[in-house]
């Protein structure tokens, strides 16, 4: 049975994207791979409100996420953590041997602007790491707010994991000052996973020119050097996915609309939010939820785990509680193609299975 996902990830992907993967191989140091991946650069300024240089990844956002702190930490890295992709930020770091402190909110509360201001008035960190939104929480961050503090200190470079966020909300990179702004297509973007995107800063390459040990693969300088020559990569991209991803882009932009792609997804969001709250109560605190995953705590003390298991045979997956939050939370993700009239469904399945 073919499932709907209502995961944070991978999602289900519209059949017509999926066949664009089909399309015939290329080479990829020809001219054709190069407009490809121009064409995409482009649409993804777009997208992200920027002006930086793009990159591709075939890899997972974590590849660009560990490029990024490798590439960019001279000193030492502040890492923001709201949940377990926070958490991996700094395990990134400490496996690579970069001197890094870790702030952790408090259950449910979000990364501050005062907090990142805190850590930068001691003159001791060179990177600033935030994760935009967090599926394991669903706490979405201030990542404009603390890019204005960010920019206080000229010698910091800013880096954002948008990989649970781009393409179902609106991250103004340039005027939130973030250097590094990565993410994933297997979320908000539709696409199956397999391929991670970036914009990065003329600031962000200057400071990894100063930085050694940088690695090979995952060399920021590497790959951006390559890419500022012909648009093209150190090593073979998946063309398969920038097909998809090219078209993709044509659809966000020219068919549904930025705007309209993000006003759906809050919209969607707003239905979720209003269920839970009638039913059981949000983990995020309020004004920092997340538009493209909701995190529900299990109030009721019902099986999640045997909860999926009855909607599966219904056609629906949902998500268990990240980590700590086992059983004791559930997560609808609400990203990417998803429709109203689906989540509905989802709902009131739920609702039958737990007689609410």
């Amino acid at each position: 049975m073919n499932l709907k996902l209502f995961i944070p990830g991978p999602v289900n992907v519209l059949p017509e994207i999926l066949e664009k993967m089909a399309t015939e191989q290329i080479a990829h140091r020809s001219k054709i791979a190069t407009n490809l991946q121009k064409g995409i650069s482009e649409k993804l300024q777009k997208l992200m409100y920027t002006e930086n240089l793009i990159i591709l990844s075939t890899s997972s956002g974590s590849g660009i996420m560990e490029m990024a702190i490798k590439s960019c930490t001279k000193k030492r890295a502040a890492v923001f953590s709201v949940g377990a992709f926070g958490d991996r930020w700094y395990k990134m770091a400490v496996t690579n041997n970069i001197p890094a402190d870790k702030f952790k909110s408090e259950p449910g509360m979000p990364t501050t602007p005062e907090m990142v201001e805190e850590a930068l008035k001691t003159g001791k960190y060179d990177v600033v790491t935030v994760t935009h939104n967090e599926t394991s929480s669903g706490i979405m961050n201030p990542v404009y707010e603390i890019g204005q503090v960010v920019a206080k200190y000229p010698d910091v470079i800013y880096l954002v994991d948008t990989v649970s966020s781009l393409g179902g909300a609106k991250v103004e990179v340039d005027k939130s000052n973030i250097d590094i702004c990565l993410a994933s297509t297997q979320k908000c973007l539709g696409l199956p996973p397999g391929l991670a995107v970036a914009s990065v800063s003329e600031k962000a390459i200057l400071r990894a020119e100063t930085v050694e040990n940088r690695g090979f693969y995952l060399d920021l300088l590497n790959v951006v050097n390559r890419v500022k020559k012909d648009y093209q990569y150190p090593s073979t991209p998946s063309t398969p996915h920038m097909w998809a991803l090219d078209y993709q882009l044509d659809r966000i932009i020219n068919v549904e609309g930025i705007d309209n792609r993000f006003d759906r997804h809050t919209h969607l969001a707003s239905i979720v939010r209003d269920w839970a709250n009638k039913h059981f109560k949000l983990y995020a605190k309020e004004g920092f939820y997340s538009n493209t995953v909701t995190t529900i705590l299990n109030t009721k003390g019902n099986s999640v785990a045997e909860l999926n298991k009855e909607l599966a045979t219904r056609g629906f997956m949902i998500s268990n509680g990240y980590g700590d939050l086992k059983e004791k939370a559930f997560r609808i993700a609400h990203m990417a193609d998803r429709q109203e009239e689906d989540l509905l469904a989802l709902l009131n399945e739920i609702e039958a299975i737990w007689n609410l």
